[in-house]
């Protein structure tokens, strides 16, 4: 079984994605094609399995940046905030990939069938890993039901599992198991990133995180770093300013109402914050990316 056949296929079966996140009406997976606005590629990412096939893709995490393309494949294990940036092959073919959203009971329900995973203590949370033939493979016939969609509640899940598979035997796939089992420390440290994903406007104590999670200050510090590449506080920082820019995006409301919303006390502080991240002042960083859209329906999620 060789690569180049199977992305032939695949590539003709999500010829017709757009340049946003494209629904293949299987559940949780979706694609996406061509040149994507790199302000839509700035977002918190959902676990999940990234596939390019074709172009090229870098994801910055943090401060670390990985690059992949079709002999590899990105694996988030935890809602990360990141920013991505695409590029055509080099023929100036776009950019396309698939995505995976993934869940913690459907990778559960495939561990007693594996043998042991051992972790990296050196990793993080995300990473890239060569795709391979029987990958691919699974992933065609997964793809393939979008030509038959009364197949997809039968067959659906059959290759679901077939990819998380081969991704779970994979040099990464103790990512996956982790998230997957209660009390690992990758599963404790998503529960505190959930938490201050979805109570990003409030203040939080460090101490108060790591007691839930029945760790130390010191330990809880360090394997948060060690899994998003950030501290707790820089964590929310971003996702603050991540859910700030949508909102000005979208005219809902002035720069200080937006800054306080997010958890700001200090309009000041999040016009700096702002600067710092997205390279240029709310006010005309909003203004550059509506003369780019052209209306704010077209910023969405493309965590593709």
């Amino acid at each position: 079984m060789t690569q180049a056949p199977l992305l032939d296929e695949l590539r003709q079966l999500t010829a017709h994605a757009r340049n946003w996140r494209t629904e293949t009406g299987i559940p949780r997976v979706a694609m996406v094609q061509g040149d994507v606005p790199a302000h839509a590629l700035a977002a918190v990412y959902e676990p999940m399995i990234n596939l390019i096939l074709r172009g090229s893709k870098s994801m910055t995490v943090g401060n670390r940046i990985f690059n992949y393309d079709p002999a590899s494949y990105f694996v988030m294990s935890v809602d990360l905030p990141a920013v991505g940036d695409v590029h055509p092959d080099d023929s100036g073919a776009p950019y396309l990939a698939v995505s995976l959203t993934l869940t913690p009971e459907r990778i559960a329900t495939l561990l007693a069938d594996l043998p042991p995973l051992r972790a990296d203590p050196q990793s993080g949370a995300f990473s890239v890993a060569a795709v391979t033939p029987e990958l691919l493979d699974a992933w065609v016939r997964m793809l393939r039901l979008m030509k038959t969609p009364e197949d997809i509640p039968a067959l659906s899940p059959v290759y679901e599992r077939e990819i998380l598979y081969h991704v779970l035997k994979g040099p990464h796939g103790w990512m996956l198991r982790d998230i997957a089992l209660p009390g690992t420390m990758l599963a404790r440290i998503g529960n505190a990133i959930r938490w201050i994903r979805h109570n990003f406007a409030s203040e939080f104590v460090v101490e108060s995180l790591a007691g839930q999670e029945a760790m130390s200050v010191s330990a809880f510090h360090r394997h948060f770093k060690s899994v998003t590449n950030m501290s707790p506080v820089q964590y929310q920082k971003r996702v603050r300013l991540l859910h700030a820019r949508t909102k000005l995006l979208a005219r809902q409301q002035s720069v200080t109402s937006v800054a306080m919303e997010v958890g700001y006390r200090s309009v000041p502080q999040f016009n700096r914050d702002y600067a710092r991240f997205f390279g240029r002042s709310p006010l005309k960083d909003a203004a550059n990316l509506r003369k780019e859209t052209g209306d704010a329906e077209s910023f969405m999620d493309n965590n593709v």
